[in-house]
């Protein structure tokens, strides 16, 4: 027998209490069972069974080499039956935590949900930190970077900040030329739902934070509402660029000051690294890499 062969062999016997019916249940002859046994202990330099002509038990050191085999083979088991599972398709409930800005990637959502029909999709929106092992998601989608341990991570893609006004809007009281221009301008913020605070805005000169008294036209919990504002030509609001690339294209949106923002944010994916990675998360996963941010890094495949 071979080295996880000899292992079967010491595990069954362990359990059976005999050589026999550890050589039945395997199917081989007695004298092989006892044969593999005694190389085992040969080679680990231990008795693993005391031996009398009507039983086997085990010694200290054999119960202790025990539980670790049972692990082992635990893992061997583990492992097939998550290499069979990936061959099946992605079915079941899948619970997701996303950002509160996660609303405005509905579309790519229900493109997932049209792909995968036999998945169902239960979201959280929130931007609070989720515990995510404790309330039980499956995954969560947060920007930045993430030092939780217990987490797997994957990068979705990155994201830029646009500052963005109404032609109109610019027709009437001028375009900003530099950051310091905003300090004149009806500035419509974003707020943080966990906290209360404005989320600054990210302006930059000469590659270094740059810090500007800016007006409070407008603050709001949810981007939504900023994107309308700034579309009816109420102010210019700081938003990240795939919330409002379809309303840059068609016009009714225009970037200024492009030169004197920081350029990159990053969308992560988490789950918890415990948990064997299921075909409806693998395909998850995949789907949101490949179809977030096509344009800018997104990947095909998780492995």
């Amino acid at each position: 027998m071979d080295s996880l062969g000899a292992l079967s062999a010491f595990v069954q016997a362990a359990d059976a209490r005999s050589f026999t019916v550890a050589a039945t249940q395997l199917g081989v002859s007695p004298s092989a069972v006892g044969k593999a046994i005694a190389r085992l202990e040969e080679r680990l330099r231990v008795r693993l069974f005391h031996r009398s002509t009507r039983s086997v038990t085990l010694t200290p050191e054999g119960t202790l080499f025990l539980e670790r085999c049972r692990r082992i083979f635990c893992e061997i088991e583990a492992a097939e039956a998550e290499l069979v599972q990936s061959q099946e398709a992605p079915r079941g409930k899948l619970r997701v935590s996303l950002p509160m800005a996660g609303m405005l990637l509905m579309p790519t959502l229900a493109a997932f949900m049209r792909a995968y029909p036999e998945v169902e999709i239960d979201l959280d929106f929130s931007d609070r930190m989720v515990d995510v092992i404790e309330e039980g998601f499956d995954a969560v989608v947060r920007t930045g970077e993430i030092g939780d341990s217990r987490l797997m991570t994957r990068q979705l893609g990155t994201f830029h900040p646009y500052l963005v006004g109404s032609p109109a809007y610019f027709e009437k009281h001028g375009t900003p030329k530099e950051a310091r221009d905003l300090e004149r301008h009806h500035c419509l913020h974003h707020r943080f739902p966990s906290t209360g605070k404005l989320e600054p805005w990210p302006l930059m000169q000469d590659g270094a934070p740059l810090d500007v008294d800016l007006p409070v036209t407008a603050a709001s919990n949810a981007l939504e509402p900023l994107i309308h504002m700034a579309e009816a030509g109420l102010g210019i609001a700081c938003l990240p660029d795939f919330t409002v690339r379809r309303q840059i294209h068609e016009g009714a949106l225009v970037p200024v000051l492009e030169h004197q923002l920081r350029r990159c944010g990053t969308y992560r994916i988490l789950w918890p690294s415990s948990r064997h990675l299921s075909p409806k998360l693998r395909a998850f996963v995949d789907f949101m890499a490949t179809n977030l941010f096509p344009a800018n890094g997104g990947t095909s495949s998780l492995l």
